[in-house]
């Protein structure tokens, strides 16, 4: 008797409970479409081929109630040259960020890895190059901190480019 009596308490307390309210995501259509338009808008210049670089590139962007960019900073980059096609590609999404809560800005941290795909001949060279680039690279580190408490970190976007 006292097993159904606690089980009916739990089951009518149950109903006064909810569920976390969950958060659509911030790019229309979802993450999906959010690295695929990422991956189809970035244009891997020669300069990024020849050097055969590499990295990590890490922007904070605002976007306003409408889903336009407003500025764009970057956080940390292995190198200059892996920004600027990034922020060629943000600039694109413009419209297409959904503020939550109807706020009239809000921050998003994304982070974005470029890389090349291995060639299968010639493996030496493309080391060598890979290894010069590093030597090379010129991180660019950003003096500020992020502000984790008012912005949305978003997932990072891995990039793949083939070597010509």
């Amino acid at each position: 008797m006292k097993k159904i009596l606690v089980i009916a308490l739990l089951l009518a307390s149950s109903v006064y409970c909810k569920a976390q309210q969950e958060l659509a995501f911030p790019f229309q259509g979802g993450a999906l479409i959010m690295n695929r338009f990422f991956k189809d808008s970035i244009a891997i210049s020669p300069e990024m081929i020849a050097k055969k670089a590499s990295g990590v590139a890490v922007f904070k962007f605002t976007a306003d109630i409408n889903g336009n960019l407003q500025k764009i900073v970057i956080y940390y980059a292995d190198d200059y040259v892996l920004t600027m096609p990034v922020i060629e590609a943000l600039k694109k999404s413009t419209k297409k960020w959904i503020i939550p809560d109807k706020e009239k800005f809000h921050d998003f941290i994304i982070p974005f890895s470029i890389s090349y795909n291995s060639p299968s001949t010639n493996q030496a060279d493309v080391q060598k190059a890979a290894y010069e680039f590093y030597k090379k690279r010129k991180p660019i580190l950003a003096n500020d901190q992020i502000p984790l408490n008012s912005a949305t970190l978003l997932p990072t976007v891995v990039v793949k480019y083939d070597l010509k």
